[in-house]
Order: structure tokens, then sequence, then C-alpha cells
């Protein structure tokens, strides 16, 4: 093990907090190796690691905690490297994910994707159409973070709308990427939801998401509650 390693494990070791763990492993069910370490010491680690000797131990390092799979994903954000090869450190890391904590947390750290958008909204793109829970959710948490703005709102509907996925952590991201979409493009998000194809679940997960937000009048509120889908059990009751 390479100096780097020792001293990541050594940090993780004094940094783990048995309280948080404990409340950290309900968050993020059927994960284990959690050595209960706060997302901002993880953060701390993370940039450290990315001024020292980083692409050794990207290569060579073999996670077998939650906090060192976090940690690798954070560095791809925080070092410095060309796209070229950033992307291929992201197609090692995203098989890896299994859970929406490290995908959502690791993707927090990835603003360079806002120097170059079209790029990176084509790599987010391919990400959604690999088809894999977290390869979707890893896409659809980028496009909501990256690039609701003017320019990809419309594409980014398009692709919320083309979704198929049963994985109820894709379901989550569309419906929290739509109601993200919301709240920056109210008429072109309300449109939206009046003509789509989205499953029932993830149609109302939205609009619930929506009605959430602070950032949203009582009144529209109201009338977004009209585009709920009663689901078969409502129906069933309503008769």
């Amino acid at each position: 093990m390479d100096n780097l390693s020792e001293r990541i494990k050594s940090e993780l070791l004094e940094k783990a907090d048995p309280k948080y763990r404990e409340f950290h492993s309900g968050l993020v069910p059927g994960i284990e190796n959690i050595m209960g370490v706060r997302i901002p010491e993880l953060r701390k680690i993370a940039r450290s690691a990315a001024k020292e000797d980083w692409r050794n131990y990207l290569e060579k390092c073999c996670p077998d905690t939650y906090e060192e799979v976090m940690i690798r994903g954070m560095i791809i954000g925080y070092a410095k490297m060309d796209d070229e090869e950033r992307m291929q450190y992201l197609n090692r890391f995203v098989p890896e994910i299994d859970n929406w904590a490290v995908c959502d947390s690791c993707m927090s750290t990835y603003k360079f994707m806002q120097k170059k958008p079209e790029i990176w909204y084509s790599y987010l793109r391919q990400k959604v159409e690999e088809g894999t829970e977290f390869s979707i959710r890893f896409g659809v948490v980028g496009l909501m973070d990256y690039f609701i703005n003017e320019e990809y709102i419309d594409r980014l509907l398009k692709i919320f709308d083309k979704i198929q996925h049963e994985g109820y952590y894709v379901k989550m991201a569309v419906a929290w990427a739509i109601s993200m979409c919301y709240v920056k493009f109210p008429e072109k998000t309300r449109a939206f939801l009046e003509h789509n194809h989205l499953d029932t679940f993830t149609q109302n997960k939205a609009i619930q998401k929506i009605r959430e937000s602070y950032r949203v009048s009582q009144e529209e509120k109201e009338e977004l509650k009209k585009l709920k889908v009663p689901s078969r059990k409502e129906e069933k009751n309503e008769v």
C-alpha cells in the first residue's frame, strides 16, 4: 500500500463517528462497510489527495469502505486533468456506484462540467442511455446540477420524458430534476407536466416536490395538484 492510501485510511479512522455511521447507514440501506465519516471531512481528504500523487492512487486503490469509494469519486472532480482523462476515470468509476449518496455527493464536485458544457452534456446524455439504474441517475443528477438553463431546458425535458426504468433511484432523480426545472422554468415545465410519458409515480413525485418548494406560490401549488395522476388504489377508493 502506498503512502497516500495509508494516510487516507488513517484519516478516515480518525474522523469516523459511530453515531453518524448508525444514522447514515439508515439513509443508504443495503450498503455495508460504512465508517461514519461526514461529507465535509471526506471533501477535505479528497481535496488534499488531489494535490498529491492522485493518479497512482486512482490506478491502484482497491476501496473496501464506502468512504474510500466516495473519495475516489471526489478526487476525479478536484484533481487537475483534461477532459479526456477525466472521462476515462469516470467511465471506470460510474459502474462502481451502487447508491444515491455516492452518486449525488460526487456529482456536486464536478463543476468542471460548466466550463465545456456541450462536451459534458453529451457525456451525461450517454450515461442516461447506458440504461443501468445508477448510470441513469448519474446522468440525470448531472443534468440537473449543471444544465437547467435557457440553452438546455428543452433538451433536458425531452431526455427526462424518454427515461423508462423501474429503478426507484431513477424515478426519484427524474422527479427531483423536473421539480428543479419547474423552479427555474415554470411555464415550460408546467406544459411538460400536462403532456408527457412519465409513469404515475414519477409524475406525482415531481409534483409533490414542486409543491414542497418555498419558491412556488400557493396558487401554483393548488393548480399543480390538479395534474396528479390517480393511482390504481386511489381510483378503486373513488369507485
